[in-house]
C-alpha cells in the first residue's frame, strides 16, 4: 500500500511539470506519506477514549475552560490547511476530565480530513455524551489558507465557529461569562 501511496505522489508531481526524479524531489513521495500519516493520525484514536479516565473528586458545578488550544487541520475540500485556536468551556455534572484529554480531543478531530463547522460540533458533541456535563461551548477561530492561496485570496480572514449545549444554550448568563474569559 505505501509504495503504491508513494507512486501516487510522483505522478502529482509529474502531473504539475515537475521531474520526480531530481534530487530535491527524489524522497518527495515518501516525505508526503510519512507527512500523511501524521497530518492525519486522529484516524486511528476513538475520540471517546480520550475522555475514558474522568475524576469525581474536584468535580462540582463551577465552569472549568480551556482557551486557545491552538491546532492546525486540513481542509476536507481542498486539502489545504486551516490553523487556530480552540476554546472550550464545560460545566461538569459528576465528572471531570484532565485538561491534557482536551488538547487531545481537540488532536483527534484536527488531525482528519475537516471543515470547522464539523470539528467545532465533534469535540462539543463528545464531551456532552462522554462527560454528561450540564453543558458544553467550543469555539474555534482559524484561518484557512484555502481561501488565502486560491479563490478569493482574502489573507485577514478568520472564521469563528461555536457550539452551544446544554446550560450554555439555555442560560444567556452562563454563555456570557464562558465568552468572558476567552476575551
Amino acid at each position: 500500500m505505501e509504495e503504491k501511496i508513494e507512486q501516487n505522489f510522483k505522478e502529482i508531481l509529474e502531473f504539475i511539470g515537475e521531474d520526480s526524479s531530481r534530487e530535491g524531489l527524489a524522497q518527495t513521495p515518501k516525505r508526503l506519506m510519512e507527512s500523511f500519516k501524521e497530518i492525519f493520525s486522529g484516524y486511528s484514536v476513538n475520540p471517546s477514549e480520550i475522555l475514558g479516565t474522568t475524576f469525581n473528586e474536584g468535580a462540582s458545578d463551577e465552569m472549568v475552560v480551556l482557551k486557545d488550544v491552538e491546532f492546525y487541520s486540513m481542509c476536507e475540500h481542498h486539502l489545504l490547511p486551516f490553523y487556530g485556536k480552540v476554546s472550550i468551556g464545560y460545566i461538569p455534572d459528576k465528572k471531570i476530565v484532565g485538561i491534557s484529554a482536551l488538547v487531545r480531543l481537540v488532536e483527534v478531530f484536527s488531525k482528519r480530513l475537516q471543515i470547522q463547522e464539523n470539528m467545532t460540533t465533534q469535540i462539543a458533541k463528545t464531551l456532552m455524551e462522554v462527560l454528561n456535563p450540564k453543558g458544553v461551548m467550543v469555539v474555534v477561530e482559524a484561518q484557512h489558507l484555502c481561501m488565502m492561496m486560491r479563490g478569493v485570496k482574502q489573507q485577514k480572514g478568520t472564521l469563528i465557529t461555536s457550539a452551544v449545549r446544554g446550560i450554555f444554550k439555555s442560560d444567556p448568563r452562563t454563555r456570557e461569562e464562558f465568552m468572558g474569559h476567552i476575551r
